[in-house]
């Protein structure tokens, strides 16, 4: 019985350090992360973001119809896809 009660105490110490490592550990690292936003704050992009365009240009017409460009387009992608799956 006394050779389980020194294991037992053994594993509780070795799960006390463990999360103690752990939690030391992570505290350092959120500690890290906030000194580095701090740093980064004083340094700004040399970039300068760009604005979006207000319009994203799409592949309809204004009536909504698909341009006959695009129709031939996927009408030549698909005969395609179609005569390469019938010869493998």
């Amino acid at each position: 019985m006394e050779n389980i009660a020194e294991t037992f105490i053994e594993a509780g110490t070795l799960m006390v350090v463990g999360m103690v490592f752990v939690f030391a550990f992570l505290s350092l690292l959120i500690i890290a992360i906030n000194l580095l936003a701090k740093v980064a704050t004083n340094f700004p992009d040399a970039k300068v973001a760009q604005k979006l365009p207000r319009h994203v240009p799409t592949n309809t017409t204004r009536d909504g119809e698909v341009p006959a460009t695009v129709v031939a387009a996927i009408t030549s992608a698909i005969s395609q896809y179609r005569k390469n799956r019938t010869n493998k």
